[in-house]
């Protein structure tokens, strides 16, 4: 879900493209509650805790938001850097982002939603690449059907792509 920052100073993420056995991908549906006409699908994470790495985070917010144990992450996909407007504030955020698979699309955690992501959630749902390339919804990151098509065809990136929204 989208950070509580209210500064323009940047807060520091963290997102798991998670795939499940089928290569789907799973995306969250969110909306602003002051806004409720505005929404979008986008990975699950969060901002990092005091003293959290980013690899800590991603494992933690995947955890917290879906309910699936990741015993480790793939490789750092790419480092997005998105401002925006929510619940009437500026937001400036940089986000890692991991590859990592999913042996089941069960949960198996308790969900440990905050407040925010409680008003902002709509659901959550497995996407086939199909689903992301024909999609009229807004999609985060925007080039998500291209990236993901580039990943599961086994084109992954040598060092982390940077990517501004």
């Amino acid at each position: 879900m989208a950070g509580t920052t209210t500064s323009t100073t940047p807060r520091i993420g963290a997102r798991v493209l998670l795939l499940d056995p089928q290569d789907r991908v799973l995306l969250i549906h969110a909306r602003d509650p002051d806004q409720p006409h505005h929404h979008w699908w986008e990975l699950p994470g969060g901002g990092l805790d005091p003293d959290e790495t980013p690899t800590q985070a991603a494992r933690r917010e995947v955890a917290e938001e879906t309910g699936i144990h990741l015993d480790h992450l793939g490789p750092k996909l790419w480092i997005r850097e998105s401002h925006f407007h929510y619940r009437g504030h500026h937001h400036h955020r940089i986000d890692h982002v991991y590859l990592a698979r999913a042996t089941t699309t069960t949960p198996r955690l308790p969900l440990k939603p905050t407040d925010n992501e409680k008003q902002g959630l709509i659901e959550r749902r497995w996407h086939t690449l199909d689903d992301l390339t024909h999609s009229t919804d807004k999609l985060l990151p925007t080039q998500l059907p291209q990236l993901l098509h580039q990943i599961l065809h086994g084109h992954l990136p040598t060092e982390p792509l940077i990517l501004r929204d």
